[in-house]
């Protein structure tokens, strides 16, 4: 009874901290050296010069825990996995030479050419999402927006049928509930069953990228990672699950809480919402304010590989670090009002994607779709605001921080070039 007291408190703190990070971001900052936090079990590294100088450092400070799981898998649950495709490494917790491989086919994939290609698709689905609810005078727009343009756009990059995009997404969200949620006994077990069925799907798409030779990103990862014209191995199958397993949470969720929490912050105040309707040329610094201030990642964890020293902080081998780019992002010795949202504020480095060999390669990808996101809304709907009522709960997650929900609403007569 006590050990699921003591758990469930831990949660409510991790939860807590998660959904209002600022606060204790702002209070490290402002603290000699390091600060240790219970509830994720490990030190909170929140000034700028130091996330910079941790993530500069993968030699000494590595990604090998950057997604270890918070709710351990039952028995139950570790059998039903079991069942799937996986052990394969992944990029976000590998370093060095492995890193660089696993990295590489991603870069090509994701490469600015790539990007402008898709443009035009970015564009269409977006004028068709935002056409399909614009004379409704609501909208839920995490729902009806938010997570269906980012799906359909990596559906599309990575050559899945349409039809497959909602079961490959709804298998997304369940690896990374599995991975960071609390959950009952039964959920956990029916998100393992979701998670298998999304690796069986992801092996038959794999299977089907290497036979035809395609030319999409799941060709450029079968190409990258499993080179040659003969079957991919059992090893090479699983490691490629893995990697689009990983991509859909890096690729599709992130995406999807930029988007939300940019809309968020630009409509909590209308006269910024307003200011981008009348000036669309705005937009590019809007995007790199809403990343800089309230980024969808905002901490990964590393973990020391030898005695050292951070910030005064000694640390011995083997700890956790968590490392906060949406701290680094409000640090007042980088930017000026660095808890005020401003549009207008001149572009300065963030770690809003990262740094280093770590650095999002997705980085375009997810600007290319915010930018078209902003000019359609503010063209179509320029009444956009929040509906009357509380402020938006946030998710309790520190890698996609985003709005729960987003009502909004706008006046059915007044749609802009709808």
């Amino acid at each position: 009874m006590g050990d699921a007291v003591e758990m469930e408190r831990r949660t409510r703190e991790r939860d807590a901290f998660m959904r209002e990070p600022y606060p204790v971001y702002a209070r490290a900052r402002q603290a000699h050296g390091l600060t240790y936090l219970p509830e994720m079990d490990a030190w909170l590294v929140s000034r700028y010069a130091d996330v910079r100088e941790v993530l500069r450092r993968p030699e000494d400070f590595s990604s090998a825990q950057a997604l270890r799981a918070d709710v351990p898998p039952s028995p139950a649950v570790q059998a039903e996995l079991a069942k799937g495709i996986r052990g394969g490494r992944v990029v976000l917790t590998t370093d060095g030479a492995a890193h660089q491989r696993l990295r590489a086919p991603l870069v090509r994939g994701l490469a600015a050419a790539k990007v402008a290609a898709l443009a035009p698709y970015i564009a269409e689905r977006a004028e068709a999402l935002v056409a399909s609810f614009a004379a409704d005078g609501r909208a839920e727009l995490m729902d009806d927006y938010a997570r269906r343009l980012p799906g359909e756009v990596l559906g599309r990059l990575l050559g899945f049928d349409p039809a497959d995009v909602p079961a490959v997404i709804h298998g997304g969200y369940r690896a990374e509930a599995l991975l960071f949620r609390p959950m009952p006994a039964e959920e956990q077990l029916a998100a393992a069953r979701d998670v298998v069925a999304l690796q069986h799907l992801l092996d038959g798409h794999i299977r089907r990228a290497h036979a035809e030779r395609r030319d999409d990103l799941c060709g450029e990862l079968v190409r990258g990672l499993a080179p040659g014209t003969s079957e991919p191995t059992a090893e090479q199958r699983a490691e490629l699950v893995s990697n689009l397993q990983n991509l859909l949470i890096a690729g599709h969720l992130t995406t999807t809480a930029l988007i939300g929490t940019t809309l968020l912050h630009l409509l909590t105040d209308r006269s910024r919402w307003e200011a981008l309707c009348a000036r669309p040329e705005a937009i590019p610094a809007a995007i790199e304010e809403a990343a800089r201030y309230d980024p969808p990642i905002q901490a990964f964890r590393r973990i020391t590989t030898r005695p050292l020293t951070l910030a005064g902080t000694e640390l011995p081998e083997g700890t956790a670090v968590l490392v906060a780019y949406g701290s680094a992002n409000r640090d007042e010795s980088r930017h000026e009002r660095p808890d005020d949202f401003d549009i207008t504020r001149p572009p300065a480095r963030t770690m809003a994607f990262g740094h280093g060999p770590h650095s999002c390669p997705g980085s375009q990808l997810a600007r290319e779709q915010l930018h078209v996101t902003l000019r359609t809304l503010t063209t179509h709907l320029p009444g956009l605001r929040l509906a009357p009522g509380p402020p938006p709960p946030m998710l309790p997650t520190l890698i996609h921080r985003s709005p729960a929900t987003l009502q909004v609403t706008w006046p059915t007569g007044d749609q802009g070039a709808a």
